[in-house]
Parts: structure tokens; sequence; C-alpha cells
């Protein structure tokens, strides 16, 4: 009991200006600050200060009691809107008449928007009501309030961090969070073309997300068959890019290569050239009636034009091999600046006792690079299974079958703009949004936290 109240004791005396503090031993003018913004300020002294918070507040107030305001839109969330768009015949006029009827997009929209404004204002109110108390307790203890213009000086000197996270923050919720959350509340809905629910649709719970994951439903055989592939494809485009461009870096590393610089400039060529471009004159001499395929029809090497994008096994072939010459320059650059920081004394303590150049790759080098570069490892991974580009643009998904909606080189981010884009199933675009989320993140963290790069950060040092 003894333990329990001197951390109390503790914790109240590393912040002895918190809400809980501010509340218990405020007063009455700390409990009327959290009714009224600011206003520990103005009985501290600092009354401009006090009416800015106090404006923050009265904005809120305003727009939540506005007839459109954020009430309205709060009010409409549960229903996401009934009422359809009208037509009325003017028989004066002789046409039809349109009146403006509920969207479903703009509540869900405006309703989130009004969620996030509601939490921001909240931290306001946390910041307000804590410094009020913080002043009035240095009111109270005899020692100098400071005033306005000190406090705006501190936001260029020991508060310059506020400054300039700010705005970072601000734009973050605007363009980050608000989007996030609508996109995520979508995934509950049946918002989508089937059923013409574009412009008015409902909430149907875990409905998506049930025949998402149900392997007996058409949409869920997919949805596991993509899930499927983009972890194959992106086991092999992470470890094949890492494994062969290591290779590669240490032959052009080793002591008897020369030309070096001319080596790693020819294979990095790919690097200079915008991806978009290589990848899409790939796709080109790739086609059926390609430079590739006519060559070698040409020297007889084949009678028919080779498969590679229209067949499944062909096209996952050819898409892993492309990226492979995309990517093994980047793991080049990377492993070449660790190989360099290899201490030499190493290499020299595995000759010392006889090893060989495979035992000194596999006891000295690997185990190195692996450390220093786990990081990276699981940061490819992640950007693998979301690597829109070299699917999108390299094969298109194909090749595509009549009765399925993603191709079979399609990968979980490229079927998700197919189905909002194309198909217009913005619900299960969504949910494909979030389970993707869940299952890297996941992922990436318990990776991560097993590895020796955090459990031993201090082991190659």
């Amino acid at each position: 009991m003894r333990q329990a109240q001197e951390v109390k004791l503790s914790s109240i005396e590393k912040n002895p200006y918190s809400l809980r503090c501010a509340l218990a031993k405020g007063g009455w003018r700390a409990w009327l600050s959290c009714l009224i913004m600011g206003l520990g300020n103005v009985f501290a002294g600092q009354i401009l200060k006090g009416l800015l918070f106090f404006m923050v507040e009265a904005a809120l107030v305003t727009f939540l009691f506005l007839p459109q305001g954020g009430f309205h839109w709060l009010s409409m969330l549960p229903s996401l809107g009934w009422l359809e768009q009208g037509k009325v015949f003017d028989e004066a006029q002789g046409v039809y008449i349109y009146t403006q009827g509920h969207q479903s997009q703009l509540i869900l929209l405006y309703g989130v928007a009004t969620v996030v404004a509601i939490a921001f204002v909240l931290l306001i109110w946390y910041y307000s009501v804590t410094n009020g108390y913080k002043v009035l307790c240095l009111k109270k203890a005899g020692k100098k309030v400071p005033t306005f213009r000190e406090d705006m000086a501190s936001l260029l000197d020991k508060n310059v961090h506020i400054t300039l996270m700010s705005p970072p923050l601000i734009c973050l919720c605007i363009f980050t969070v608000v989007p996030l959350i609508y996109m995520m509340c979508m995934a509950f809905t049946n918002y989508s073309k089937i059923g013409d629910h574009l412009i008015l649709f409902d909430w149907v719970g875990l409905d998506n997300f049930k025949a998402m994951l149900n392997a007996g439903s058409s949409i869920g055989r997919e949805f596991w068959g993509v899930l499927g592939w983009t972890v194959i494809w992106a086991f092999f485009a992470t470890f094949l890019n890492f494994f062969i461009g290591t290779i590669v870096a240490m032959i052009i590393n080793r002591r008897d290569t020369r030309l070096k610089g001319l080596w790693r400039g020819c294979l990095c060529v790919t690097i200079a050239v915008p991806q978009f471009v290589s990848l899409l004159v790939m796709r080109s001499m790739l086609q059926p009636q390609g430079i590739i395929n006519q060559m070698l029809m040409e020297w007889g090497w084949i009678n028919e034009a080779l498969p590679f994008f229209t067949n499944t096994a062909w096209a996952r072939v050819t898409v892993i091999i492309i990226n492979l010459w995309v990517g093994i320059p980047y793991t080049i650059m990377q492993v070449t600046g660790i190989l360099k920081n290899i201490p030499s004394e190493q290499y020299e303590a595995a000759r010392i006792d006889g090893a060989n150049p495979i035992q000194e790759f596999m006891n000295v080098t690997l185990p190195y690079m692996i450390f220093v570069m786990t990081p990276y490892i699981i940061t490819q991974f992640t950007g693998n299974i979301n690597n829109f580009n070299v699917i999108y643009l390299l094969s298109g998904g194909a090749p595509q079958s009549i009765e399925n909606t993603a191709g079979s080189t399609d990968l979980l981010v490229t079927w998700l703009y197919k189905l909002s884009v194309d198909q217009q199933k913005y619900n299960l675009a969504a949910v494909i949004g979030i389970l993707t989320f869940i299952v890297l993140s996941i992922v990436s963290l318990v990776t991560y936290r097993s590895s020796k790069s955090y459990k031993e950060e201090e082991g190659f040092r």
C-alpha cells in the first residue's frame, strides 16, 4: 500500500499540472475553465491567451449548432440518409423539376470530419485546462506569470517543437487521418454500383468482411487466391533481390575485380531511367507481336509466340524476373556500403581458423548484413506487397479470366484499384485495404521485434 502511494505521489510530482491535479486541487476556477475554455488563463491575468482559447470553443459550438453544421451531420450518420432525389412535373413550365436528396458520401465525410474536429478541439481543451491551472498556481505562489508576448517568443525558443510540429499535425489530420477513417468506414457499408448504392447507401456491419473471408463465396475464393499469390510474389521479389544483389555486390567488391565503378554503373542504369518507362518498354517487348517473340521466331528457336502474359505460370515468372532486373541495382547500392563497413579483422580471423570463402560468407558476411539490413528487408517486403507499379504497368494483372474480377498476376493493391476505379465496388476495396493494413502491420511488428536488430541493438557496435 505504501509503495502504491509512493508511485502515485511520484507521478504527481513528475507532472504536477496534469488534468487530474487540476480537477483535484484547482478549485472552482479550474472546474469553471472546463466549461469555458481559457477562463483559468483570464483569472491568472492572461486575458488575450484566454480569449484565444474561448474563440476556439466558440467556433466549435457555432459549427455544431449551425443548420447544416456538426450536429446535423452527426445525427445523419446512423442512417446515412434516406431521402431520394425527387422529380416533380411543373405544369406551368412543362418540365420536370428535380429536388435535392440526401447524399450518403457527403453525410459520411462531414460526419467523420466533425468527429475529428471535436477530437482536435478536445486536445486544445485539455491544454487550456492544464495550462490555466499552471498559471493559476504560479500566480498563487507569487511567481511571474508569462505575458502573451513571452508565450509567443517561447514558440521560437523552448517551445519551438510546437511551432514546427503543429502545421504537419494539422495537415496529417486533414489529408491523412480523415480520408483514412472515411475509407475504413466504407468497408462497413454497401457503397457500390451494385443495387445503385452510389448515392444512397447503408451500414451493413461486418457483411463485407464475412463475404471476403468466406472461401465458399466467389469473392472469397478470389481474395484467398490473390492473397496467396501476393505473399508468393512478395517473398520471391524480396529475397531473390536481396540474395542475388548481395552475391553480385560481393563479386564486384572482390579485390581481384577490375573496373568496379564500370560494373556498378552498368548494373545501376535502371535506377537512372524512370521505372514506369522501363516497365512499359518491357511490356511492349514481351507482347505476342513484340520484338522478343518476333526475333525468336525469325531465328527459328520457337514456332509460336511465347505466352508471357497470356499464361498464368508464364506471367507470374515473367513479372518476378523483370522485377529482379529493376530491383537488384538498389540492393547492390545498399549492400556495397555495408560490405565496406564490415571489419577486415573478422575476415582475417576466419582465414586463420581455416575458413573457406563459403564459410566466410555464411559466418561473417551474411550475419552482419542480415543484422544491419533487417529493417530494410522488412520495408522491401511490405513495399512489394503494395508494389502497384511493377504489376499494373507490366502485366496489368493479366491473364484475366471472364468470371473473376482479379487477374492471375493481380496483387491485393492492384485488385483494390480495379474494384474501386473500374468496377466501383468501393466497399469491397475498402475491406481489402483494411485487411492488407492489418496483415502488414502485424507481420512487420512481429518480425522486427523478433530480429536481432531490435533485440541486440548494440551487438555490432
